[in-house]
């Protein structure tokens, strides 16, 4: 994913990057905001990850969210 897409997507795509990946803390997210290589990294360390599968679960998570439809009331 490209680092510009995920800083734009960040602050809406913060709450369900929580319920996603659990172990995350707020400080976590906080520390990241919207980076992507930091994300990355976060992924690697609090769940071991490979960098290689960080992004793939970074890129399977944001795509998943833009094929699905608006929620409306």
């Amino acid at each position: 994913m490209n680092s510009d897409i995920f800083s734009g997507k960040w602050k809406q795509m913060r709450g369900q990057v929580k319920v996603a990946w659990g172990n995350l803390t707020d400080d976590d997210l906080d520390k990241v905001n919207g980076q992507y290589d930091k994300f990355v990294g976060l992924l690697q360390e609090k769940y071991g990850y490979s960098r290689e599968r960080a992004e793939q679960e970074v890129d399977r998570h944001f795509t998943v969210h833009e094929t699905m439809p608006p929620v409306t009331k």
